[in-house]
């Protein structure tokens, strides 16, 4: 039996670049894509909770959700895959996401992260566009079935999504990053509506990158295809013993004393 291949995005199950990933992929999986019905750019990790979801298969194996990229993940796992997906591919944005910002806002790695979540290998594929603002969706999926292949070979550790950016061509060398950053200067653009209400859209605005030569912001500035892990456990755990926290905690242990209450005991991870 082939593995089964599970993917999804945040830009829709029509979108260009979700069809070229299934392409390659199909030479060596069952492939079942569950994505949202309509772009949901920046979503990150939201969950529709105060309405129901309504799926509508629009093709064999192809599903529309009318939800976000965690929804899709969610449903995709409990009602719609014939087995446990094997690897689950989020993918492939129009667009990079790279630095601690774009993986934070992303719908496209989030969707990713939720295949983590759930114990499923899970990665998450970008691509930035060429001097011409166009894409090479085929080179950027065979890459990635390449890619596929490997994990399911190797699987990947556990807790741990791999977050993928693809730069035009010519492409110089693979590299293993870290996030680097993507400072946005905020942007709010104040507009009237007809009867003289405001309303307002939230703009790019200025875009700084910065990062190391190890980031992912200056490896695709290279021409290298970045593959960045990122970790489910957002602890910062050097933090624990920082000075700045302690400080906080015994004025908190402090206030508390004062207060008349019982003071709270610090377990010994944080003496």
């Amino acid at each position: 039996m082939q593995p089964l291949i599970l993917l999804t995005n945040d830009d829709g199950f029509f979108a260009e670049g979700i069809k070229a990933l299934a392409k390659p992929l199909r030479r060596f999986a069952d492939v079942v894509t569950v994505a949202p019905d309509r772009e949901r750019s920046a979503a990150s990790l939201a969950l529709t909770l105060r309405h129901p979801l309504r799926v509508e298969k629009t093709r064999p194996g192809v599903f529309a959700v009318d939800g976000t990229p965690a929804d899709c993940i969610y449903l995709a796992v409990t009602k719609i895959c014939p087995r446990p997906p094997r690897l689950l591919i989020s993918g492939i944005n129009p667009g990079p996401n790279l630095g601690q910002q774009d993986i934070s806002y992303s719908g496209t790695v989030s969707g990713a992260l939720q295949g983590t979540f759930l114990g499923i290998p899970s990665i998450a594929v970008s691509q930035l566009p060429d001097a011409d603002n166009d894409f090479e969706f085929d080179f950027a999926a065979d890459f990635t079935a390449r890619l596929a292949r490997a994990v399911l070979r190797t699987g990947l550790p556990a807790g741990l999504t791999l977050n993928v950016n693809i730069p035009a061509q010519p492409i110089r060398g693979i590299a293993l990053t870290e996030l680097g950053e993507k400072r946005y200067d905020p942007e709010v653009i104040e507009k009237k509506d007809p009867r003289d209400r405001a309303y307002y859209w939230i703009g790019l605005g200025k875009i700084t990158p910065s990062g190391g030569r190890r980031s992912d912001v200056r490896a695709v500035e290279r021409g290298l295809i970045s593959l960045t892990p990122l970790s489910a456990d957002r602890t910062a755990r050097r933090a624990l013993s920082s000075s700045p926290l302690k400080t906080i905690l015994r004025g908190l242990q402090g206030r508390a004393a004062a207060g008349g209450g019982e003071t709270p005991r610090s377990p010994g991870w944080s003496k």
